[in-house]
């Protein structure tokens, strides 16, 4: 937990840690909600269109499982894509 000074016009500096943990970044939208226990703050990223594909939650899955397979020893390293074409011929 950390603590904050309201300034001027509403100001409030979000601490580094805190902002570092979010990845939080200057610019970034934070949608501000009053909640039961007080107030929450959520950042709010903005993707890309054309980039939002990435983000989906399938495409992710994807992206954990291949980086365990990594992890694990499995798979094929090619030293040209022309090895990769022709081993898709095997």
């Amino acid at each position: 937990m950390s603590n904050s000074i309201m300034r001027g016009k509403g100001q409030l500096t979000i601490p580094a840690e805190i902002r570092e943990a979010v990845h939080l970044e200057e610019g970034d939208p934070v949608v501000i909600e009053v909640v039961a226990e007080g107030i929450l703050l959520k950042p709010q990223k903005v993707i890309d269109a054309t980039q939002a594909w990435f983000w989906t939650e399938a495409w992710q899955r994807g992206e954990a499982e291949a980086a365990a397979e990594i992890r694990a020893g499995k798979g094929r390293r090619y030293a040209s894509s022309e090895d990769f074409l022709a081993s898709l011929d095997d």
